[in-house]
């Protein structure tokens, strides 16, 4: 058992930071109904790294990473731009066009290459079992900085997100700019380690879980918290023992969690 132990120890406190996060920008995310677009920024930063890889630089590089954040911030102003539109096309359409764009892009760009099942499975399910101390403690870094960003604007953010269908607002377009930038930080670091799946699982299941069982912010964000970590230790645990892929192991443990939560529920409000 400690060996197993030795072996998750430091992929565990990178779900733990993923959790941190994701958990709270999940929870703007869901209020305000644009459910995928972690998963388009999550696909974006693939085909930027992916592009990296093909001219010759090293997955991990800084010249890779530059060019997914690059790619993301992309993402992230088009879709900050998007919901100022008054046009008859919503939102959601244009993240879907975006995510499934990007990921034609990927899979034609790697269709050529010797490794590109290889490159294209790495991006899609990530390597957390294999993520050092130093990417934790970086990742960890980067992610205090921004979640302090927002704990001191959270009015401003909060705000935004409660009135992002109000088309009508202006006021709300800078702090919506701000949201999809630190955004895009979060979710190009995450696809580095965890992979676009895993990326969008942290964000939005423990989110919505919170927001089926609990009321007000503090204490949805704390249930995503709970919940994000025990399924990140279930699930890391049935990937070493079973010997199956971590990142799609917790992603299941995560599903498999909300449906029996879910089940609970609906048995308790018909007694």
């Amino acid at each position: 058992m400690l060996g197993y132990f030795d072996l998750i120890l430091w992929p565990l406190l990178a779900t733990f930071v993923l959790t941190g996060i994701h958990v709270y920008l999940g929870l703007h995310v869901v209020s305000r109904g644009v459910i995928f677009v972690d998963l388009a920024l999550a696909q974006v930063a693939a085909l930027g790294t992916a592009i990296g890889i093909l001219i010759g630089l090293g997955h991990d590089s800084v010249p890779t990473y530059l060019i997914a954040l690059g790619f993301t911030f992309i993402g992230a102003l088009l879709f900050a731009i998007t919901r100022s539109k008054n046009g008859k096309v919503p939102q959601e359409a244009i993240i879907g066009i975006t995510y499934v764009v990007a990921a034609a892009m990927m899979i034609v760009l790697f269709s050529k290459s010797p490794k590109g099942a290889e490159h294209l499975n790495h991006l899609l399910v990530g390597s957390i079992l294999f993520v050092t101390p130093k990417i934790v403690g970086v990742t960890f870094v980067l992610y205090t900085i921004i979640g302090l960003f927002h704990w001191f604007f959270r009015k401003k953010f909060f705000e935004a997100s409660k009135q992002y269908n109000n088309r009508e607002l202006q006021h709300t377009k800078i702090w919506d700019f701000l949201f999809y930038i630190t955004f895009g930080f979060v979710v190009t670091s995450s696809v580095k380690i965890a992979g676009v799946l895993l990326v969008f699982s942290f964000l939005i299941i423990p989110a919505v879980t919170a927001l089926l069982f609990v009321n007000g912010n503090t204490k949805r964000l704390v249930f995503g918290w709970v919940f994000g970590i025990l399924g990140s230790i279930l699930g890391m645990l049935v990937s070493v023992i079973f010997d199956i892929p971590t990142g799609a192991s917790i992603v299941v443990t995560f599903g498999g969690m909300l449906s029996v939560l879910g089940i609970v529920k609906q048995i308790k409000s018909k007694n």
